[in-house]
């Protein structure tokens, strides 16, 4: 209860000091406008049905590239934390690939899959998958090589061994990298959106609404949405980490 009294506290002390700069004149309201009229425009939004669909076309792309990110990710992170041989001979491409900016491939992406939602689900898992890959990579090298040879001698093959005794270990550690994932993702598909347009999405709500009329107030109000879900979502992965696994070490450690 402390710990949120005050967050609040904090939050209410930031509105404050916004409201009092914004209604100062230092800038004009019409490019920094105080809390009180973005919150305002942030109520009257979830009233909006157009802005409504924006709202789930990014959440729902969000879900898809995240759910194809585990699924390519955790995988692969198994593969590569289990064979080295694998894992070295990939290396050079993977260290390659990984630091290029997701919306620096936006013009390909574009090229390669076409300007639809399927573009910004693309990068999204572009981005999306270095998070999961790593962190199964790393839970793989953490396992207590004991454990995998009190298994082996009780005749379990490499694939049991795999599922039974790896998978469970690295869980905690593919989870802290699906929260990651999760925000990452949340940000490429707003801001694959408003970077590349499109026909639906938050990021293509701020874009009309910074490049049309101008608003201030709504671009503000529409970011907000974007943080309060993106909030939304860590909270939810973090309660599922701290119920699902408080056996695990990380948990053990974060605490």
């Amino acid at each position: 209860m402390t710990k949120t009294l005050r967050g609040l506290v904090g939050l209410l002390g930031f509105l404050i000091v916004w409201e009092a700069f914004s209604r100062s004149g230092i800038v004009p309201q019409q490019y920094f406008p105080p809390p009180s009229t973005v919150l305002a425009q942030f109520v009257e939004l979830f009233g909006d049905r157009s802005f409504l669909l924006d709202l789930i076309a990014t959440v729902l792309a969000w879900a898809i590239a995240l759910g194809i990110s585990i699924a390519i990710a955790v995988p692969a992170g198994l593969l590569l934390g289990s064979v080295r041989w694998v894992r070295v001979a990939t290396r050079a491409i993977i260290e390659f690939l990984r630091p290029i900016p997701s919306v620096a491939l936006i013009p390909l992406a574009i090229v390669l899959v076409g300007a639809g939602p399927e573009t910004k689900i693309t990068l999204a898992v572009y981005a999306s998958v270095w998070p999961i890959l790593f962190n199964t990579i790393y839970a793989l090298d953490e396992i207590d090589p004991v454990m995998v040879d009190t298994a082996r001698s009780f005749g379990l093959g490499r694939g049991r061994v795999m599922f039974t005794v790896a998978l469970p270990n690295a869980a905690p550690f593919v989870l802290t990298g699906i929260r990651m994932s999760a925000a990452v993702a949340l940000i490429l598909v707003v801001s694959t959106e408003f970077l590349a347009g499109g026909a639906s999405g938050l990021g293509t709500f701020v874009l009309d609404a910074s490049t049309g009329a101008g608003r201030m107030d709504l671009v503000l109000a529409g970011t907000l949405v974007a943080g309060i879900v993106g909030y939304l979502i860590n909270e939810a992965l973090e309660l599922v980490h701290k119920r699902g696994f408080r056996w695990s070490a990380v948990d053990r450690e974060a605490a």
